[in-house]
């Protein structure tokens, strides 16, 4: 059996995209955003503190293909850093329907 990074408790049936299911996808995590200035983003040294625009405590962004798909809170599973989704977004196609 092979491992998968992703770990769900629904069963896998025949889907209408079955052929695209295995695709891989670059997926990235978000922490927070802000900005600084070049001259700033220069001058940047070990141990600078950059100010994000979210709070403390706030959940993560999974973006695939810079499109928000889920957000999601930090936790330790064994010796690694994982993400606990708390909410999913909707597809894209449907937010263009409301």
């Amino acid at each position: 059996m092979s491992s998968s990074p992703i770990s769900s408790s629904s069963s896998e049936r025949e889907h209408p995209l079955s052929g695209l299911l295995d695709i891989v996808c670059a997926v990235d995590v978000v922490l927070g955003t802000g900005t600084i200035s070049v001259r700033d983003c220069l001058k940047m040294q070990p141990h600078t503190v950059l100010r994000l625009q979210q709070s403390s405590g706030s959940d993560l962004s999974v973006r695939v293909h810079d499109v928000v798909v889920v957000k999601g809170e930090v936790v330790i599973v064994d010796e690694s850093t994982a993400l606990r989704v708390t909410e999913v977004s909707p597809p894209p196609s449907a937010e263009a329907q409301q």
